[in-house]
């Protein structure tokens, strides 16, 4: 399957388990991988076939600078969920949620979560 790659996608957004993130909030960065057949995309050079950068890149943004939830994980599912319903021919994507800064106890270079989800799962 070939695949598009959106890499280090930056952010503001409030999520968070403590009430400091949810009222100051912090940045996220966000990697995605779509999975989808460019044959014809690449063959025909035909933006129809692929899919737009700039219009997933705004939909993750409304996603990350929307709603607030406690857990990336939440923001991670929440993504996946727009991208499959939004575009018939993705068949997978990976998204990665980046906290650079959590507030815990540490010292921490960031800490993500990743999921990937299928049409067909």
């Amino acid at each position: 399957m070939d695949k598009i790659f959106l890499n280090q996608l930056s952010f503001y957004g409030y999520h968070g388990v403590y009430p400091e993130e949810t009222k100051l909030g912090q940045h996220f960065i966000v990697d995605l991988v779509l999975e989808l057949d460019l044959r014809h995309a690449a063959r025909h050079d035909d933006l129809q076939a692929s899919i737009d950068y700039g219009d997933v890149h705004e939909r993750v943004k409304t996603i990350v600078e929307g709603k607030p939830y406690k857990l990336v994980e939440a923001v991670a599912e929440r993504i996946s969920a727009e991208l499959l319903q939004a575009y018939d021919q993705l068949q997978t994507c990976t998204v990665k949620v980046i906290k650079p800064n959590p507030p815990i106890a540490g010292h921490y270079d960031s800490v993500a979560v990743e999921l990937t989800r299928s049409r067909h799962a």
